[in-house]
């Protein structure tokens, strides 16, 4: 089987190119390709697999979450191709329901390593393995793109001004959220809602702490709009994943699991996939149930 590692070299240490290069040099069937642009991975599995139509194939994602999704999207669909990662982005929020970064982080291992069935989201042509989120958290990582669009980087400081600019613009969004034919904000507006096949999103946050990413199911949380000192006080449980069983919460949080959830908005709405940012006022996010070998080492 071939092993082909994707390298995002805008992620993690400036030198993790080399690193990865130096980690493989004793893996016989490998080759190595380096991004030169957002969307560039998806493009490259794509073309790859059309380029070698009967090989047994190995992806391997080294980046941040956004590189991940990326080799997704383009390995989604393939016959004969599984997945993996190497997580060395900022946040690396997909592997934590896996055991963590940790786990991916012996480059040979992860070229033997067994597969599982993975699910993924599916919002029209594009695949999310992680979170569709929108709401507060949308403004958040707007900001923190603008931030990293600016300085080349996002780290702690764009996340705390994220935070701060959606503080003051975004309690409260104007949408409507239906799941399988159900409508779970009747009157039109939450705070927040991820769609999750992941448990985390924003780098610590434990947003769907019952989702599984092999269930064939959706988790779906609501937060209501609340004010802003409650806000505070229900981060730590949000944080922890505290929030579907905290009783001081009930009143705020809707959960649901489904297969298609349908989301209607007004013109300008954006929502976040895997933290790429994009606009639409009416979209549909569907479980596509078993659609990736995703490569996890044995612990």
């Amino acid at each position: 089987m071939k092993n082909v590692f994707i390298i995002n070299p805008k992620a993690g240490e400036a030198d993790n190119e080399a690193k990865i290069r130096d980690a493989a040099k004793n893996i016989a069937e490998c080759e190595f390709y380096v991004t030169k642009a957002v969307g560039d991975a998806t493009q490259f599995v794509r073309s790859w697999c059309d380029e070698h139509p009967e090989e047994q194939v190995r992806f391997i994602a080294c980046g941040g979450d956004g590189t991940i999704n990326e080799v997704f999207n383009g390995a989604v669909g393939r016959q004969g191709v599984s997945v993996s990662c190497y997580p060395c982005g900022s946040g690396n929020d997909f592997v934590k329901a896996f055991g963590g970064a940790e786990r991916f982080s012996d480059i040979e291992k992860l070229t033997s390593a067994p597969t599982r069935k993975l699910d993924l989201l599916k919002v029209g042509d594009r695949y999310s393995n992680n979170v569709v989120n929108f709401g507060f958290d949308t403004t958040v990582a707007i900001t923190i793109n603008k931030e990293r669009d600016k300085t080349g980087h996002g780290g702690k400081n764009a996340y705390t001004k994220g935070v701060v600019t959606a503080l003051i613009k975004s309690m409260k969004s104007a949408c409507t959220v239906i799941a399988d034919g159900e409508v779970l904000n009747p009157d039109g507006t939450l705070l927040l809602c991820t769609l999750a096949n992941g448990q985390f999103v924003g780098g610590s946050f434990k947003c769907a702490p019952r989702s599984k990413s092999d269930d064939g199911l959706i988790d779906v949380c609501i937060i209501k709009p609340i004010s802003r000192l409650r806000f505070v006080k229900v981060l730590t449980p949000y944080t922890n994943g505290e929030h579907l069983d905290d009783e001081s919460m009930k009143d705020i949080v809707t959960y649901r699991q489904a297969k298609k959830i349908e989301v209607k908005a007004g013109e300008g709405f954006a929502f976040s996939l895997d933290g790429e940012i994009i606009y639409s006022d009416h979209f549909t996010v569907e479980i596509a149930p078993a659609a990736l070998d995703f490569a996890v080492p044995e612990e």
